[in-house]
């Protein structure tokens, strides 16, 4: 491993140890997936000496190794201790910045240590270490109670006002990168929040141009998500009954992914439920090396969604490979989806028959699908993360000078 002290390319004069707080796998914690893009992507760099990685603990076991990446798990989830005990890690590692790649349950489902957890951009900064937060949603536009955060309407109001209290926590770091414009707009306007810039999502590989056919046999209707909140298979379900009764008979249905935090074991009874329906396949959590297959095996994504809460990473995926889109018509999800350059057939939240009728839109028209995939792999394939990386870093550089001027 290069010594972080060394002369190197950096802005700064040497090259940098950089910190990053994250899921990562085998852990199934949300964000895990782009934790483990942005670290691989960020140890390739020439001017980063080595990336110690401040992950989470799981039942799931240690990370795989990966090359000038060194982990140091530190934090559980719906851990009171969650802050301590990363501050400790990281006051021991040495880092010479810190990016935290959050959203508001990053930390937990349960209210006093996921909150807790997301004071820790702001205590990084009062012990004077540079950070950046790559934040992935806004909780002045999560609806409470459908993400599952909230059970009545007064509820729900309390958390959105102390989701602001957070959001004014969160943004007493160096930078807030944030990757929809509306929402950086929004920061600035509502928290004057100058530190609010614009960052791209940045796609997971930097794959060659997909075929945008589809593979023979049975036509595949996929969905990946964690399950059970405003994310639920119910709806696609019965749109998928739907067209098996309007006589569709070579369709398959996939539905990947796991429960979410707040809704233990609903898969299994969502499995339950379905059990008589011919063609459903429900395979659990996706390894990383099966993802590419995943997403290349189906004809459409289906997005099953109540609510939204900020930029979807399983859309940028699905462009990455090439394919189209179904998704619901909720509140501004289709300016936001727009805004990145995504596009697909949409439906009314909530109706099956809209559904249905949006993925036979897909199905029946190559073309039209086609067309929408080439959309999605251009606006997922437009900015690789190797790129964004660099971004992330030039901030970081620029943090560092003037703390050194």
């Amino acid at each position: 491993m290069v010594d972080a002290r060394g002369a190197g390319a950096s802005g700064v004069g040497r090259r940098l140890r950089i910190g990053v707080v994250t899921a990562f796998p085998p852990g199934r914690n949300s964000l895990n997936e782009y934790g483990f893009h942005l670290v691989r992507h960020l140890s390739r760099l020439e001017e980063v000496s080595d990336v110690v990685v401040y992950a989470d603990q799981t039942e799931m076991g240690a990370p795989a190794p990966l090359d000038r990446v060194t982990f140091v798990p530190s934090w559980t989830f719906n851990d009171l201790l969650t802050v301590p005990r990363i501050t400790r890690a990281i006051r021991r590692t040495r880092p010479d910045a810190v990016i935290l790649n959050l959203q508001f349950a990053t930390f937990g489902d349960r209210r006093v240590p996921g909150a807790l957890g997301l004071l820790l951009p702001a205590i990084l900064r009062m012990r004077h270490l540079p950070t950046l937060v790559i934040l992935h949603n806004l909780a002045d536009n999560v609806d409470m109670r459908d993400a599952g955060f909230a059970r009545s309407a007064v509820s729900a109001r309390l958390l959105t006002l102390a989701g602001r209290i957070l959001t004014r926590a969160l943004l007493r770091a160096d930078i807030v990168a944030l990757t929809i414009p509306r929402y950086v707009e929004f920061l600035r306007d509502r928290y004057r929040a100058a530190n609010a810039v614009l960052a791209p999502h940045g796609s997971f590989e930097e794959i060659a141009r997909p075929s945008f056919g589809i593979p023979p046999g049975r036509r595949t209707i996929m969905a990946f998500g964690k399950w059970g909140t405003y994310k639920t298979v119910d709806l696609l379900v019965d749109a998928y009954r739907l067209l098996l009764d309007r006589g569709y008979d070579d369709l398959r249905l996939v539905l990947a992914g796991t429960d979410s935090p707040n809704s233990p074991g609903y898969m299994a009874e969502a499995a339950r439920r379905c059990a008589d329906v011919p063609g459903i396949e429900m395979p659990g959590y996706v390894a990383e090396e099966d993802v590419a297959p995943l997403f290349l095996s189906a004809a459409v994504v289906a997005f099953p969604y109540t609510s939204t809460t900020g930029s979807s990473g399983v859309l940028h995926q699905a462009g990455e490979y090439g394919r189209a889109a179904v998704l619901p018509r909720i509140g501004d999800l289709v300016d936001v989806i727009e805004e990145e350059g995504f596009q697909g057939v949409y439906f009314e939240p909530g109706d099956v028959t809209s559904l249905a009728d949006a993925l036979a839109t897909v199905l029946d028209d190559p073309e039209r699908r086609q067309m929408i995939g080439r959309r999605n792999f251009a606006a997922a394939s437009g900015v690789p993360m190797s790129e964004v990386v660099q971004w992330h870093l030039a901030h970081i550089d620029r943090l560092l000078e003037r703390r050194r001027s």
